[in-house]
């Protein structure tokens, strides 16, 4: 997972965090403590009592898991409250996971797994969005599409860019609620960009280019 967020004048620079850690991949690659991350990303802060009403988990699980992602760095206490009534905030909104370039075997096995989590975390939430009755209003804007192109490596890096540069322009209303327009909803883009190398042959290209 890996998402940018460029940061307001004057706000503390949005320092990224690489995940080496095989432990705390795990404790990440759970579906409840994924969903409280991005629950933060849209709220900012979150008691584990309003997390319970969003996800259907009691306020005990929540907290627990608000606890558990605590202990690895990926939350924090925003201060004030009690017990289940305490606000939590993340410490990062950046967070880039890759199985290239891990310490060790471990580290790589966990970042595969974790990655593979989020994927499959975001293809259920689609799954669930395509062929079912859209919002009023959202009929059009919901879109789910696939697009074929022959692309060198270079190229494929800066059509991923070049989409994030349009992306960028709107992310700050992330963080900062006076700056979403009215009739505005957390909207989620997901980007896959990856060679289909079984198809190679068929157009004529070596499965193995260097």
């Amino acid at each position: 997972m890996s998402s940018e967020d460029k940061d307001a004048p004057g706000e503390p620079a949005d320092e990224e965090l690489t995940l080496t850690d095989p432990k705390a991949m795990r404790a990440l690659a759970h579906p409840v403590r994924m969903a409280l991350l991005e629950l933060l990303g849209v709220a900012g802060t979150i008691t584990a009592t309003q997390a319970s009403e969003v996800l259907g988990e009691s306020p005990a699980n929540c907290a627990f898991h608000l606890r558990t992602l605590g202990k690895y760095g990926f939350v924090k206490e925003a201060g004030g409250g009690r017990g289940r009534e305490r606000p939590w905030t993340y410490t990062r909104r950046t967070i880039n996971i890759s199985a290239t370039g891990q310490a060790d075997t471990q580290a790589t096995l966990a970042a595969g797994a974790l990655g593979r989590a989020w994927f499959d975390h975001w293809v259920e939430r689609a799954r669930r969005v395509v062929g079912s009755p859209k919002l009023p209003g959202w009929e059009d804007a919901t879109r789910f599409t696939r697009s074929g192109m022959f692309l060198t490596p270079d190229e494929a890096s800066q059509v991923s860019d070049e989409i994030h540069q349009i992306i960028d322009r709107y992310q700050r209303r992330e963080r900062d609620p006076s700056q979403r327009p009215a009739g505005s909803l957390p909207v989620e883009f997901v980007s896959y960009l990856s060679p289909v190398p079984e198809w190679a042959p068929v157009a004529g290209q070596s499965r193995d280019i260097s």
